[in-house]
């Protein structure tokens, strides 16, 4: 394939860009200002101070009114809140996770769990105005918000809320701008009143003075220095028996009268709670975002680098050789900038989806928990390859990537604790394994009995296939040593996606069936725990499998055919590196022939090396403007030579 012209990037930024596109295209020019860019020679104390003087700026060009419903002094568009706030990740990460803080996570709160009676509070923190943080972490429980310790214990006589911090595990903990900055603070506590424990629910909680002061009661500490972030104030608070009005609590799910009657339309305790936590869900959505945006500018570097970079003589020519140039940084960097692409197309549809749900335009029974299942799904996978693909971008570009100036070191950083927040990782695979078992076990409880016969059937059908290796042997026999991509059956995708797929169901009924199996000897918990490795991988095929689902959809929107043939080849590159990453599991459990594995990995050569021409077409496709790169090597004339 010819290298690519800019015509060709642009009608795959263009796909890529998503249903936001103009959003997107008008924060590339807004977020190209020196005003918002980072600036990793700054102390953390002056980092926080330019944050939020950034962040002025940006309440000023109205992103965070999209965020929020018109009666609220919003534009309503969450789908375009999610994408103009991702698109602050290619300035500086600190500016994004401050200003998800306030307008995300904070603001969320307030508008999707309070009522009427909270209205100001969100005119109040659009603005700015009013400074807030989200406290919901716990020094002694993270992920497990069920058992977080925080009381808030309703006094009738006062009609006030006290909360407080009954233990040292209690206190609020790692909450961005808790340290300096938030003036109030949502709240998540164990709601008491004299009924009982209703379970947690979420407050609103002034912390400080309007001249930075702790609040009678409250006492805040600074995290102090990060392993990245140095722009974000994360701290610790401690509530010693502090109350506030009855009015207080976000009540659009459940309430306390004056007399300390409590009441919830979602009776059941659990249900309620999910319910809860259900629709803060956009801050998982714009975690993976922001994190995916970070991997492309680190790819957008490394590859432009690469492009320039002159490394060892060639003995034929005596011209030093391009590392793009260079086998082994093909393999390197050009899968990482497909799984860029996938996930892109992933991310655009979850917004989509998002968007769809909380406008009120989508309400169908079940569509909420399924946007929980793919917002965690999508948050591992876009984590995970952002942490991989800086640090090989950072290896990639040898010392010039060690350097500061050159960013990727501060974006590994920075985002490295992605991959925790909003949900540690092993955590969220779980969470979606757990969710597609017990989708599957109630389709097998309803089973009739020809269905069980079924049932039995393919379970006795993966015993004999592993066993004699027969599906293995018409592979081999079909598969030939000298045949490339275009020629393999690998190459149709429809057996790229029943490859992917098989992987996860197989992973799954065979992780049922030992769940079943290993239940009744040692009860659920253990069986659990010791099927855990088997859980999260069946997680991670699913995870896999959704991915190339919505790559596959996103071609099919792409009119240009220059375009289109470039990326149904990076389509295919992404699978043959994801099966390549996988051969062992294909060819343990006889889904692969030894002859299809060596075909996968000849795939991967064959397919990096017909992307090479067109790098720089796809580096621009992926829509990082190289003035928002801020990569000091790219600029030195002496290195960045397209000879």
């Amino acid at each position: 394939m010819a290298t690519g012209t800019s015509t060709t990037a642009e009608h795959l930024r263009a796909a890529l860009d998503g249903p936001w596109r103009a959003v997107r295209e008008q924060a590339r020019v807004q977020l190209a200002d020196d005003r918002f860019t980072g600036d990793p020679e700054l102390d953390m104390h002056q980092a926080r101070a330019r944050v939020l003087e950034q962040m002025r700026v940006i309440a000023q060009l109205s992103y965070p009114e999209r965020g929020f419903r018109t009666e609220n002094g919003g534009t309503g568009d969450p789908g375009g809140a999610v994408t103009g706030l991702e698109m602050l990740a290619y300035a500086d990460l600190s500016l994004w996770v401050k200003s998800g803080v306030q307008w995300g996570l904070f603001g969320g709160a307030v508008e999707n769990l309070g009522t009427e009676r909270h209205r100001d509070y969100i005119k109040q923190l659009i603005s700015l105005d009013l400074l807030g943080c989200f406290a919901m972490t716990e020094s002694g429980h993270g992920s497990d918000v069920g058992e977080l310790e925080t009381t808030a214990t309703y006094d009738p006589a006062t009609q006030e809320f006290v909360i407080n911090t009954p233990t040292p595990s209690a206190r609020k903990d790692y909450i961005g701008g808790a340290a300096a900055h938030a003036r109030m603070a949502a709240v998540f506590a164990q709601l008491i009143t004299a009924e009982g424990n209703h379970g947690v629910h979420c407050l609103l909680v002034p912390i400080r003075d309007e001249r930075g002061a702790d609040l009678p009661g409250v006492t805040t500490y600074d995290d102090g220095l990060k392993g990245g972030l140095p722009g974000v104030d994360n701290g610790r608070i401690v509530f010693d028996h502090v109350r506030v009005p009855r009015e207080n609590l976000l009540n659009r799910y459940a309430d306390v009268a004056a007399d300390g009657t409590y009441s919830s339309e979602i009776e059941n305790p659990s249900r309620r709670f999910f319910t809860t936590l259900g629709t803060l869900v956009r801050g998982r959505v714009s975690v993976g975002g922001a994190a995916a945006a970070g991997a492309r500018v680190a790819l957008s570097i490394a590859v432009r680098y690469a492009l320039a970079r002159r490394q060892f003589s060639d003995p034929e020519t005596g011209e030093e050789t391009l590392l793009m140039d260079y086998r082994s940084h093909q393999r390197r960097l050009l899968p990482l900038v497909a799984k860029s692409f996938a996930l892109a197309f992933a991310q655009n549809d979850l917004v989509h989806r998002m968007d769809e749900i909380q406008r009120g335009d989508q309400t169908e029974p079940g569509a909420q928990r399924a946007l929980e299942k793919r917002a965690a799904g999508l948050k591992v996978a876009q984590t995970a390859h952002a942490t991989r693909a800086i640090q090989e971008c950072r290896e990639a570009c040898g010392g010039a990537g060690y350097l500061t100036e050159n960013r990727l070191v501060t974006l590994k950083a920075d985002t490295d604790v992605f991959t925790t927040f909003e949900g540690d990782n092993v955590v969220l695979t779980q969470l979606v394994a757990k969710e597609l078992l017990t989708a599957y076990s109630d389709e097998v409880r309803d089973l009739d009995a020809a269905g069980w016969v079924r049932f039995a059937a393919t379970m006795a059908g993966d015993v004999v296939r592993k066993r004699s290796g027969v599906r293995q042997l018409i592979q081999t026999l079909r598969d030939r040593s000298d045949e490339t991509v275009d020629e393999a059956d690998l190459s149709k995708r429809d057996v790229q996606l029943q490859l992917f797929a098989d992987r996860e169901d197989y992973l799954l009924r065979t992780a049922a069936h030992r769940l079943r199996a290993r239940a009744a000897d040692t009860g659920p918990l253990e069986a659990f725990n010791n099927a855990q490795d088997h859980i999260l991988a069946a997680g991670a095929a699913h995870i896999d499998r959704l991915v190339l689902e919505e790559f596959v959809a996103g071609l099919a929107d792409i009119e240009d055919p220059e375009a289109k043939a470039l990326a149904e080849t990076v389509c295919d590159l992404y699978v043959y590196s994801t099966l390549e990453e996988n051969l062992a599991w294909y060819i343990m459990h006889r889904f692969m022939s030894v002859e299809r594995a060596k075909a996968v990995r000849r795939g991967v050569n064959e397919l990096v090396d017909r992307l090479r021409p067109d790098a720089l077409t796809l580096v621009e496709a992926m829509g990082v403007p190289e003035s928002m790169l801020h990569a000091e090597m790219l600029h030195d004339a002496s290195v960045f030579d397209r000879r």
